[in-house]
């Protein structure tokens, strides 16, 4: 699919985007691409009073060929996210998901996605020169997590956790 803007609706730093929102859905729309476009949304408007604007998660979600959405809460929130979102009937993709040390795992987060027949991205694998082994709010030179962020690999190529793998495994076996 064809990403056009990242959380269209997160109002952090000021930034609202919803006068160029329809001019970028436009553009796109004139080339013919043969991907479906999204843009995803970033969090449930009204969870734990974020500045996410329902509007734009509105718009976004009646504009675009599939849904996409981050998720970094529990699976319960999830679930309450996911029946949101399927009101706009078509296919959804989480692409943004693990985060260990907020306590978004494969085990709990994945379950959910899969029983509700929801893609899932995972945009760390190997550590490596992303660092995403390092949470967000990760300064330079601060020493290794005692939980990692979001790879699955060592540099060296060996998990992190082996039953993640096994875990992995077990949930695509049916595929």
């Amino acid at each position: 699919y064809w990403c056009l803007c990242n959380e269209p609706e997160n109002m952090k730093g000021g930034c609202d985007v919803k006068e160029f929102m329809p001019a970028v859905y436009r553009w796109a729309w004139e080339v013919r691409p043969s991907q479906p476009l999204t843009s995803p949304v970033w969090q449930r408007p009204g969870k734990n009073g974020t500045a996410t604007k329902l509007d734009m998660v509105a718009w976004v979600c009646m504009k675009s060929d599939i849904i996409t959405f981050h998720h970094y809460s529990s699976p319960q929130e999830l679930n309450t996210m996911i029946r949101m979102l399927s009101r706009f009937d078509r296919p959804m993709v989480c692409q943004e998901y693990l985060a260990r040390n907020y306590g978004n795992t494969f085990f709990n987060i994945l379950p959910v996605l899969k029983e509700n027949r929801i893609g899932a991205i995972n945009w760390g694998l190997v550590n490596n020169k992303c660092n995403f082994h390092y949470p967000w709010d990760h300064k330079a030179g601060d020493p290794e997590p005692e939980i990692w962020f979001h790879d699955i690999f060592r540099s060296d190529y060996t998990p992190y956790d082996p039953a993640e793998i096994d875990f992995l495994k077990g949930m695509t076996s049916d595929k």
